[in-house]
């Protein structure tokens, strides 16, 4: 199926846990408020995600890019939402090490 015209399954249903560039910008758009919480991106198109992406991308431009340069609300929150996150993953069979291989 061509990129275009996938369907993302949304990041309940992403395998181990949404660890991966379409899971950070879901998270991330929930973290800056651009979705609510309980968004999952089910159903959505992959441009729909790459223009959610380009409005993440925009919030995270104001803070560098950087978790360290969020403010402290923003920094708390971020932090819940990847825990919350890393917990599910790592429950669901995620090995942090072993996707670190595909990058050798």
């Amino acid at each position: 199926m061509p990129k275009q015209n996938k369907i993302y399954a949304g990041i309940d249903k992403d395998p181990k846990g949404a660890m991966n560039p379409t899971g950070n910008i879901i998270r991330d758009a929930w973290l800056f408020g651009l979705i609510l919480d309980t968004e999952t991106g089910e159903g959505w198109s992959t441009q729909r995600v790459d223009a959610l992406y380009g409005q993440v991308t925009a919030e995270w431009e104001k803070y560098g890019h950087m978790v360290s340069c969020l403010p402290p609300d923003l920094m708390k929150r971020h932090r819940e939402i990847y825990d919350a996150a890393i917990k599910r993953a790592r429950e669901l069979g995620w090995d942090p090490d072993e996707a670190l291989q595909d990058d050798i």
